[in-house]
């Protein structure tokens, strides 16, 4: 392990303006956002819609890294240039999920308990020569009725520290990503407990496995009341219990958290992130890992139509912009409206 060029990579990942692009959607999930559009889920789509978002001029203004799928670390663009390569020349780092999905935990089966771990070593050897720099594992935390159990924290959290211990051997930096779900009813007190609970769980493990924290990355939810919810809270609030929550679970040696998104719509994940570094220098950069947060306005205005190529680069800059606002605390809803007319 090259410690300093996994502190290095870490660090790059999370540069001023930056944050990271989640473009690792499985095919079952991307089928799901393109139904949305009455687009078929065929690779070739697939190839067209990621080298849309990858080509964007000023891309890499904006976008740090990309957290890539198997399929798609290993396509070209429709120039013909291997994707890893496209994001490499726009100053952007390739990264690839590793994880193999999650499946129900035994003995509590409305739990979930994330797959991957058999062949990770030589499946990283492989990303690594593909050009993958960094690499994301998600374990899936559900709040409910009596639950999380104890038992699916502690599974998930163990096989987080294995995949973050492989990950730095092979000279990839690990997104470590324990997402407590926003699915229920839960109030935000409720989110606190249980994500103050996983986070506990997680660095006693990585520390356990002797995981070099300066050379990781955490990407975790924010501390946000559940969906259905009838108390939904402020921008404000939700950063406030957030960074109380990680003030008192992350240790400072880690150089940033990238939030994922979570279910939330594009505007309010922009709004939370900005509120939190509004507050003023936290021991860690405060980023995004975003997905659907970055991507929905794009899809919209492509729509799977070589002719909306340019409106759906449009969408995705103006939003990755705005983000990069929200990662510096200086963004406001009125700018919302440059997406108006996209």
């Amino acid at each position: 392990m090259n410690q300093n060029e996994l502190i290095q990579t870490a660090k790059a990942l999370v540069a001023p303006n930056k944050g990271i692009l989640a473009a690792d959607e499985s095919t079952g999930t991307i089928e799901k956002r393109f139904k949305s559009i009455g687009l078929s889920n065929v690779e070739e789509n697939r190839r067209a819609y990621r080298d849309l978002l990858f080509t964007t001029k000023g891309f890499g203004d904006f976008i740090s890294g990309v957290i890539l799928y198997d399929e798609t670390i290993k396509q070209k663009s429709l120039a013909g240039t291997p994707f890893p390569e496209v994001l490499a020349k726009a100053g952007s780092i390739p990264g690839i999920k590793v994880d193999t999905g999650a499946v129900a935990l035994p003995n509590s089966p409305e739990e979930k308990r994330t797959q991957g771990l058999d062949g990770l070593r030589e499946r990283l050897v492989e990303y690594k020569k593909l050009g993958a720099r960094f690499a994301k594992w998600r374990a899936v935390i559900t709040i409910g009725e009596k639950l999380p159990t104890r038992h699916c924290v502690v599974d998930n959290a163990h096989q987080l520290a294995i995949y973050a211990a492989l990950c730095q051997e092979q000279g990839i930096v690990p997104i470590v990503e324990p997402e407590v779900l926003m699915d229920w009813s839960n109030s935000i007190e409720r989110c606190y407990e249980v994500t103050e609970e996983t986070l506990c769980e997680v660095f006693t493990a990585l520390c356990d496995h002797g995981v070099l924290l300066e050379g990781m990355l955490l990407k975790p939810n924010m501390v946000i009341a559940g969906k259905t919810c009838p108390k939904q809270n402020t921008a404000k609030e939700v950063a406030e219990w957030t960074v109380k929550c990680f003030n008192r679970t992350v240790p400072a040696a880690v150089p940033g958290i990238v939030f994922l998104s979570g279910g939330q719509t594009s505007p309010q994940a922009t709004a939370n992130l900005n509120a939190m570094n509004a507050m003023g220098a936290h021991p860690w950069q405060l980023s995004f890992s975003y997905g659907r947060a970055l991507q929905d306005e794009a899809l919209k205005a492509w729509k799977g139509d070589a002719k909306n190529v340019a409106a759906g680069q449009k969408a995705f800059i103006t939003r990755a912009k705005l983000n990069g606002a929200a990662r510096n605390g200086k963004y406001s809803e009125a700018m919302e409206k440059e997406l108006v007319g996209v």
